[in-house]
């Protein structure tokens, strides 16, 4: 049986009224490398596309398994990645809402029997037609713990992603390894996640990227000997305990800021102008912990 011709789909134009290549645009503008997770989230949104041109026709088309698993250190744009997850998912018909739950496992999991299953109820409520975002999923289950309600709280969840998941797309993040185990130990879990995205640690160049567009942002710079600390700041930072990514260069730029206002501060009597008022030295930079000898580390928990 030959199908009769039918006028071929402009996808451009179908592109372009989703929306979705500004909002990508915009997440290549607010992350700085991360080339593997852009790309991946790009071939997630030509899937759902093209899923949505099928159904626009009249094609077959199975609603695709969004749930996802984000894996990395702190500090890599796992939270700001599934914001920008939860527009596109918005602007190609995939949600109602488009908007963002983050929650961690004290938001879900109750301290006494009774508790669990209504907070974990409430936080699904909030992210139905939208993306639930829960960081450091692994909590949720805690084995050692025979009193541990945890489990009710995953139990919840793996049937809301299931028969609920049309209408909520669950995203679970944390650090690889904890949660390669966390998979290994409910399989349920796992098979209900399609999407695993690895979210590598930033190269020195690529937080030195960060810090000059932070900075931009908020009407600074650097003086030439600033950026000298800063790059010096990077290399030993990126050695120390606890560090986290972009978060830790944030941390590390908004005391630095603070340094600069003080020392602006104490040079009372003394016209300020523009430039100053803009410019971080090297001196803001280099008072950080950091360049203490031998190895001292940043005054900094993230």
């Amino acid at each position: 049986m030959t199908l009769p011709d039918q006028p071929a789909l402009d996808l451009d134009a179908a592109l372009a009224a989703t929306g979705i290549e500004a909002m990508l645009a915009t997440l290549d503008e607010e992350l700085v490398g991360l080339v593997p997770v852009k790309t991946r989230i790009r071939e997630i949104a030509a899937l759902l596309l093209v899923e949505k041109l099928r159904r626009d026709v009249g094609l077959t088309a199975g609603a695709p398994s969004l749930h996802m698993s984000f894996t990395g250190n702190p500090g890599t744009g796992k939270t700001t990645v599934a914001f920008r997850m939860a527009q596109i998912l918005h602007g190609l018909g995939y949600s109602r809402k488009g908007h963002l739950v983050a929650v961690t496992r004290d938001d879900l999991v109750g301290q006494y029997i009774g508790h669990t299953a209504p907070k974990t109820k409430e936080v699904l409520k909030r992210a139905m037609g939208g993306v639930l975002f829960i960081d450091e999923a692994y909590f949720l289950y805690r084995p050692e713990n025979e009193r541990d309600y945890g489990q009710e709280a995953i139990e919840i969840l793996l049937q809301v992603m299931e028969n609920q998941r049309e209408d909520l797309v669950v995203i679970l993040a944390g650090y690889g390894d904890r949660m390669a185990r966390f998979f290994e130990s409910n399989p349920g879990m796992s098979s209900r996640v399609a999407h695993h995205i690895d979210f590598p640690d930033y190269t020195p160049d690529e937080l030195h990227a960060i810090a000059l567009l932070m900075l931009g942002r908020l009407d600074y710079r650097l003086s030439p000997d600033g950026d000298t600390a800063l790059v010096e700041y990077i290399a030993r930072r990126r050695e120390r305990p606890s560090f986290a990514n972009a978060r830790s260069i944030r941390n590390a730029l908004d005391r630095a800021r603070l340094r600069q206002a003080n020392r602006l501060y104490r040079q009372r009597g003394v016209p300020l102008t523009r430039d100053a008022l803009m410019t971080i030295e090297a001196a803001d930079i280099r008072a950080s912990r950091v360049f203490d000898e031998p190895g001292g580390g940043e005054e900094e928990t993230g």
